[in-house]
């Protein structure tokens, strides 16, 4: 069967995606366009003009964007006169919510406790929705009424208002000044109640609190972040064991890689379990910017004595670490050739280097020093070699290819 063109009108397309409209709005400029991709343009991106006129508005532009129901009524009778071609109707989109009916919402629930599940569920489908919605969430006082609801809850035998405030409370996105005065307020209760939730919940919910988690040590003085129990590695262990999701498994490394240089966070770490699991996750990795941060992960770990004697007694640590040197990037390979430069400095025997040999690590650092690596991987590089002279020097491990190079 021949494929069926259908020509969609021009002006039933959004100005920004070129896509149907399906809830389409006019600006003050005069400009029309779909009410998801406008928010996203002005209150996700932070743009404050208007995409195609370029005009600045104002805050009140931002915040009254008028319905076209003139041009919704052609689309959907469009959508229903090629209807026999597969195209769906739009339905007829939802009146954005206001401050006032959120507000309304919240001290209802603050007030008659009992209301508090049926709110969450409305508060959800109310956040979802379009991004004003969250920016209305947010000016409303939801943030800190969810953080409410965990902090009440975090030491009940049901986490299940706990899960579901913290999916709304994700999905809102809390800005930093937020962040900020949750922390500043109540910083061990907010905490402590991502950590519940991070114990107790589902897959779902410990990949929501491990995100907020993030963005709540991005914030906190340092003091706090030294202070971190070693409980929280576990359970940021745990989270990547099981791998909730690629976006759980990136909060929960950059917030490794972001607490790990201070106090006696490497031990706490490498106690809890954090160094095999990061190896464990090298193994048929193929996203760079994860391979990057595990590899960070490691390099942090290996500062102290601890983290090395992990690395060293899982069977493929060092093959694996090796492995990633010149196949990832330059960040990866610079703190791969940083791992086996701490490795060997530090807890050098004969075994160890006759392993190096082995799996082809000396191989690799040869090869460092004559493909297009960083000046400062090279040096790193250079000296482990000459460290270790005497052993490698004369190794038929090393292919003759690779001899000349060696310093």
């Amino acid at each position: 069967m021949d494929e069926i063109e259908i020509n969609v009108p021009s002006h039933f397309l959004c100005p920004i995606s070129l896509q149907l409209m399906k809830d389409p709005v006019t600006l003050s400029t005069g400009i029309t366009y779909d009410r998801n991709n406008i928010e996203k343009w002005l209150f996700s991106f932070q743009n404050k003009t208007c995409p195609v006129t370029k005009q600045t508005l104002l805050q009140t532009d931002l915040n009254n964007v008028t319905p076209n129901h003139t041009l919704r009524r052609l689309i959907q009778s469009w959508c229903t006169f090629n209807a026999s071609f597969g195209v769906e109707r739009i339905p007829t989109p939802k009146s954005p919510v206001d401050r006032t009916q959120i507000l309304k919402l919240l001290n209802e629930a603050k007030k008659f406790p009992e209301t508090q599940p049926s709110c969450l569920v409305k508060l959800r489908s109310i956040v979802v929705e379009s991004e004003r919605n969250k920016k209305c969430l947010e000016s409303a006082g939801a943030v800190e009424f969810l953080a409410s609801t965990m902090k009440n809850n975090s030491n009940s035998s049901s986490i299940s208002l706990s899960e579901a405030a913290i999916e709304v409370l994700f999905h809102i996105n809390p800005s930093e000044v937020h962040i900020k005065n949750l922390i500043k307020n109540e910083s061990i209760q907010f905490i402590e109640s991502l950590f519940h939730v991070m114990k107790l919940g589902s897959c779902q919910s410990r990949g929501y609190a491990t995100m907020l988690l993030k963005s709540a040590f991005q914030v906190c003085d340092p003091i706090q972040l030294i202070g971190v129990k070693k409980a929280i590695f576990e359970e940021v262990s745990r989270v990547l064991i099981d791998k909730i999701s690629q976006q759980a498994t990136k909060a929960a490394l950059k917030l490794l890689v972001e607490l790990l240089p201070l106090g006696r966070n490497r031990i706490k770490a490498v106690e809890g379990g954090a160094v095999l699991v990061l190896i464990e996750l090298l193994f048929d990795l193929s996203e760079r910017r994860v391979c990057e941060l595990i590899l960070i992960g490691l390099d942090q770990l290996c500062g102290c004595a601890e983290g090395r004697a992990e690395l060293l007694n899982h069977g493929a640590g060092i093959a694996i670490v090796s492995k990633k040197i010149l196949r990832v990037s330059h960040v990866a390979s610079d703190r791969g050739v940083r791992i086996l430069s701490s490795i060997c400095r530090y807890s050098a025997n004969s075994r160890v280097l006759h392993e190096m040999l082995q799996v082809g690590g000396v191989s690799k650092l040869c090869l460092v020093l004559q493909v297009d690596s960083s000046l400062k991987t090279k040096e790193k590089a250079k000296e482990i070699l000459k460290l270790h002279s005497s052993v490698w020097k004369n190794s038929t491990c090393i292919p003759v290819p690779l001899l000349s190079s060696y310093p």
